[in-house]
């Protein structure tokens, strides 16, 4: 691995990890989040468009990718919904380790990844390790009725989201395109989807007419930084797409020491240690199972 490929890989995990917290620290409800993200993310892809000279694809590679993108926007509407109720530094954990899980399983079942029996044990060992991993991040020392609630809707939401990244992974499998051409399409569907459901609440919070939508717009540049430079980390002549994935998901560490620091989401000593013990996990289990 050279270096220049490395830098190429670790990228998301910036972009990737500030994204939760900058958009949380502009603030706003899910609705003004996640409009603003996505229109975000839609600027970044279109001038990279221009600049490269890539055409959209066409038929069912564009409808796949648009679907694509639908589907992260679902995914991070529900993420966005969890924040609120519980912060950004116990939901990243949560929410990288269900779509380790779902992802690794839709290669095992749909894919044929992880030939032969060895490999599917020690996938399914490291896929409990992530749960275990998961788990000790939302750990707290002193927890009360009202502070368990708000974890379980949060987690609610979080599996129900974790449909709609399964979705933005999986779509554009279903068909030849390079992530490169389905980067545009994907940022289109982000932006419709998030469009549509600003639009269902549009009487009780118009969006469109508040400041803090369009300062999202730069949470946005931060996700499509980090999408698109893991593409390019992905490919066979820089990182391949089992390295790469394992350098990006690096990107929940930054997310939730982030969220910790800089949004004074406090942890006691002891959920400091726990918490970090179970991100080492969730990394580690990441990396075996990128590799089987």
């Amino acid at each position: 691995m050279n270096t220049i490929a490395l830098l190429i890989g670790l990228c998301p995990l910036i972009g990737w990890g500030l994204y939760p917290t900058i958009a949380s620290k502009f603030g706003g409800k899910p609705t003004n989040q996640i409009v603003g993200s996505t229109f975000g993310t839609l600027i970044f892809a279109y001038i990279y468009f221009l600049i490269t000279g890539l055409s959209m694809p066409t038929g069912i590679k564009f409808i796949l990718s648009l679907l694509s993108g639908a589907g992260w926007a679902f995914g991070q509407i529900m993420s966005f919904k969890a924040f609120k109720l519980v912060g950004s530094s116990r939901v990243m954990p949560i929410t990288t380790a269900l779509q380790l899980i779902v992802t690794a399983l839709w290669g095992v079942f749909a894919l044929g990844n992880w030939n032969g029996i060895s490999n599917k044990i020690i996938g399914f060992i490291a896929l409990i390790i992530i749960i275990i991993g998961a788990t000790m991040t939302s750990w707290q020392e002193h927890s009360d009725k009202q502070e368990s609630s708000k974890m379980k809707k949060a987690v609610l939401f979080l599996v129900v989201g974790v449909i709609g990244y399964w979705l933005y992974s999986a779509a554009p499998q279903a068909t030849n395109i390079s992530g490169k051409y389905a980067f545009l399409p994907q940022a289109l569907g982000m932006f419709l989807t998030a469009v549509i459901y600003c639009l269902f609440h549009i009487k009780e919070n118009n969006v469109f007419k508040q400041k803090v939508s369009y300062l999202q717009i730069i949470s946005g540049f931060f996700f499509a930084f980090a999408a698109l430079t893991y593409l390019i980390s992905a490919q066979p002549n820089m990182n391949g797409l089992a390295t790469g994935f394992v350098l990006s998901q690096t990107s929940v560490v930054l997310a939730t020491l982030t969220g910790i620091y800089f949004l004074n989401e406090r942890k006691t000593k002891k959920e400091m240690i726990v918490t970090i013990l179970g991100l080492l996990l969730i990394i580690l289990a990441a990396a075996f199972t990128a590799f089987l």
